[in-house]
This record gives structure tokens, C-alpha cells and sequence, in this order.
């Protein structure tokens, strides 16, 4: 048994598949195959059984693969502490499903800590828990959180959705709509994945609202492009309109289901100084528990 077979299965794992994980580590498949046989014999154990859709782990390999992520944790918790000490600073890496409540987070926490660099990745919400569980980031805020007892989730903020229009729209002059009005409209939505349509699908559903044609696209600046230029209403969290001139945001009264927004990382790293005072920062702002706007 060594080091990289251990990591061959672990990446497996995670991935659900051996194609999905040789591409995130960026080594052939045959390769990671060959490694995780290696270990199975080895060892003497199964560890994964396939699937029309990938692998699934055996009893064997699920505990396994509690060990290797604890392994792996502290192997990246090693890996920056001698970075930071090197440095003479640390870094944190955050991934967020947006800039509004990030960056507010880190200018508290420059004030509190000026030696620390920070990375901030914005994806959808998805992609944030799977960049925290694949040790790629060591704080995430995301509103689709996964209930795993690997992560510490803590709520931070519930927000209401709203709807965009360009100015030449008969609801410009609007100040508010109901969800009734959303009735066959074309819309721009972002794509399978983000927490905003998967909220805004729920609040549809609830009032039995059908949509018209609907252009998806893959980042926030490409929906406000299209909706500018006339492909539709698009649809977005209030506090994260800002302003553009080309633009009208309308509030959307009715709709009474929120986005959840929560801080999230893995337990086992929640009360690591730089993780600990993001935590801090963040309870500062937004309070101890749950605000909506």
C-alpha cells in the first residue's frame, strides 16, 4: 500500500467515476485504475462496485475512504501551514457563490489579520461544497450546502429574488411584480446548478407559473447581457443587482421562498486560526443567526 494508491482511491471516491477523477488530478485513467487494483490486491478487499453511472463504495471502502479524508485534510492542512511559514503570511482560500457577502467578510478579516492573502473563486453553489470536500478551498459560501458530517455549515443570511428587465420593457416603469406576471414571459436564466434558479423554479412551481422560452446561460454577466439586449427577464438576488443603466430591477412580492445563504467548511478544519476568524468576521456582520433582507 502507498501514498498514491491511497490517493488514486480517494479521488475516485470523491468523484463517483475513474474518467471524472483522472481529469481533476490530471493523470490517464488507466493509470488511476491500475492503482486502485493495486490496492484491492494488496489489501484483499473490494473497495468500489460499478455502476452503469460509475462506482459506488463497498462497506470496505466506505470506511476507507472516512480514513483517506481525514488523511488527505490534514495532508493539506500540513501542506499550508508550511506554506504560510515560508511566507511569513498566510493564505486563505475562499470559494463563494458570489462577491456580496464575500468580500465584506474579507475586508473585516484584512482589518483583523493584514499579513493574510486571500483567493476568492466564485461558482455556482454545487461547485462551492465540492471544492471544499476536494481541499481546493477552506471556506465556502454557498446556498445549496450538502448535509454531510464532514462540513460545518452555519446559516448567514436568507434573500429574497427579484426580476430584471432592460429599460425599453413595459415594466420599466414598473415598481414591483407579482408572480402571476411571469405567466409564458421568455426569461434568461443561468444554468442547472445555480441556486438562484433552483429557487426561482421553486417559487414557479408554487404559484403554477409556466415560463415561455427560456435562454440559459453559464455566468451572471452573460445573463445581464442577454436580458439587455432583449432575449428576456432575468432573475437575481436583490442585494446583488447593483446598478447598471441599461437595467430595471423589479421586486417580486410573492415570492415568499428565499435563498439560504450559509458559511460553510469542513469540520474538522473549523477552528483553524485562519478559518476560526473568518467564522468570527462573519458572525460579526451578519449576527449569530439568520438575517433576511
Amino acid at each position: 500500500m502507498s501514498v498514491t494508491q491511497l490517493r488514486a482511491f480517494h479521488f475516485v471516491a470523491m468523484a463517483g467515476g475513474y474518467s471524472q477523477a483522472a481529469r481533476e488530478i490530471s493523470i490517464s485513467q488507466s493509470t488511476l485504475s491500475a492503482q486502485v487494483r493495486q490496492l484491492e490486491a494488496s489489501s484483499g478487499l473490494s473497495l468500489f462496485e460499478r455502476t452503469p453511472r460509475g462506482v459506488i463504495l463497498t462497506p470496505d471502502g466506505r470506511a476507507l475512504y472516512n480514513i483517506t479524508s481525514r488523511l488527505f485534510a490534514a495532508l493539506g492542512q500540513a501542506t499550508n501551514l508550511l506554506k504560510s511559514q515560508r511566507s511569513g503570511a498566510g493564505r486563505l482560500r475562499v470559494c463563494a457563490d458570489g462577491v456580496t457577502h464575500a468580500l465584506p467578510i474579507l475586508a473585516k478579516l484584512r482589518e483583523r489579520r493584514p499579513e493574510l492573502n486571500f483567493q476568492l473563486v466564485i461558482q455556482n453553489s454545487d461547485r462551492v461544497v465540492e471544492h471544499l470536500l476536494q481541499q481546493q478551498a477552506d471556506v465556502g459560501i454557498s446556498a445549496n450546502p450538502l448535509r454531510d458530517e464532514r462540513l460545518y455549515v452555519r446559516p448567514l443570511i436568507n434573500l429574497r429574488i427579484g426580476a430584471f428587465v432592460p429599460k425599453t420593457h413595459p415594466w420599466a416603469e414598473r415598481q414591483h411584480i407579482d408572480m402571476a406576471d411571469l405567466m409564458n414571459c421568455p426569461f434568461v436564466l443561468r444554468e442547472q446548478g445555480s441556486r438562484t434558479r433552483a429557487v426561482f423554479e421553486e417559487n414557479l412551481a408554487e404559484h403554477n407559473i409556466r415560463l415561455g422560452p427560456v435562454l440559459e446561460v453559464t455566468s451572471r454577466e452573460g445573463v445581464r447581457e442577454a436580458v439587455a439586449n432583449g432575449f428576456g427577464v432575468g432573475v437575481i438576488v436583490d442585494t446583488e443587482f447593483g446598478y447598471d443603466s441599461r437595467l430595471h430591477y423589479l421586486p417580486i412580492r410573492d415570492a415568499a421562498i428565499m435563498i439560504k445563504e450559509h458559511l460553510i467548511c469542513l469540520e474538522e478544519r473549523r477552528r483553524q486560526p485562519m478559518i476560526a476568524d473568518f467564522i468570527t468576521c462573519a458572525t460579526e456582520m451578519f449576527g449569530s443567526s439568520t438575517q433576511t433582507t
